[in-house]
């Protein structure tokens, strides 16, 4: 009964998004779990983070804080935090500044220290003190600094398919210019997003269950705002580029599980690297070893005939050793 329910909030979600333009704030979308709003002083403006907080089912073993990708919202985990809650935690879930329904500054200095920052302010208002860290993606990243800078507060850290396992600049994809990112995001339509999805993300294997994030990465686009929205994606994309966390692995003390996709081949500019490097580069399998022996003590779990989004592609894989893994150290 529950996973027909998540079914019908996909499909609510993908009707909601396609039948108007949702605005940079996704205003037109209703998330799975009712959501609520932080608002803080950074950078000499007000911002606001939007974040879900779902409760633990029965005795609380601990808080989870899920961290998403930069191409999605807190929402695709949807599935994942009723899973949560359904083992005992509680579960934390915002949309970074920039993303999803949070504020999209007309300024801001993007860092991976300072949306930490952010987190960890958030989660103090909240009378968290000490989370177990899951990030996807680009919340890989996010969630390997924040591991870093609060290491009293991280409980063990969980790395889903993260990008950043590589310095792509060392490896020869030449640098962006913010203007260039602008550029290309104001070009973006669903059509381009999809077949981006398709070919890193999916192998060229699509399911109807990937086009709900499709349609609501898309939705930006329609709105009167999006030249806004498109400006903070380019400063995230240089974020990501420049602030690489793989040298950093070694200093990481908190337990460690990494669960990777091992057809994934996400890799920022591939297509600008040089012949002789590119089809090297987002190789998950050779990484997510790389990185589990940089990292004490890690746990590396590998996913065959997976993409980039486990938790998505094959949800019932992702949960059990990831659960499994939150209840050891908890136990």
């Amino acid at each position: 009964m529950v996973m027909v329910s998540r079914i019908l909030g996909l499909f609510l979600l993908v009707a909601a998004t396609s039948a108007f333009a949702a605005g940079i704030r996704l205003e037109g979308v209703t998330y799975p779990y009712p959501e609520q709003t932080y608002a803080f002083e950074s950078e000499q403006q007000t911002l606001e983070m939007i974040y879900m907080d779902v409760p633990a089912e029965g005795v609380e073993r601990g808080v989870a804080l899920l961290l998403h990708g930069k191409n999605f919202s807190g929402s695709y985990f949807d599935e994942t935090a009723a899973a949560l809650s359904r083992a005992g935690f509680r579960v934390v879930i915002p949309d970074q500044i920039g993303f999803g329904k949070s504020t999209k500054p007309e300024h801001y200095h993007y860092t991976f220290q300072q949306l930490a920052g952010n987190t960890r302010d958030l989660l103090n208002t909240l009378g968290v003190e000490k989370v177990h860290v899951l990030g996807h993606s680009m919340g890989g990243m996010l969630a390997t600094r924040f591991a870093l800078m609060y290491p009293e507060a991280t409980a063990s850290l969980t790395l889903l398919n993260p990008i950043g396992l590589e310095d792509w600049k060392a490896l020869g994809v030449p640098y962006e210019t913010v203007d260039y990112w602008y550029e290309r995001e104001l070009g973006k339509t669903a059509a381009k997003i999809r077949a981006y999805q398709l070919k890193f993300y999916y192998d060229n294997q699509w399911q109807a269950a990937y086009d709900p994030w499709v349609e609501q990465l898309a939705s930006f686009g329609e709105s009167a705002d999006y030249p806004r929205m498109a400006w903070n994606q380019a400063l995230t994309y240089d974020m990501i580029f420049t602030q690489p966390v793989v040298y950093e692995f070694p200093k990481i003390t908190a337990p460690t599980l990494l669960i990777i996709g091992q057809r994934d081949r996400t890799a920022l500019n591939k297509g600008k690297a040089p012949a002789e490097t590119r089809d090297s580069l987002g190789d998950y399998p050779k990484l997510g070893r790389a990185a589990a022996n940089a990292i004490t003590g890690a746990e590396l779990i590998e996913l065959d005939d997976v993409g980039h989004l486990p938790h998505i592609e094959t949800f019932d894989r992702f949960i059990k050793p990831y659960v499994d893994f939150l209840k050891r150290q908890t136990d």
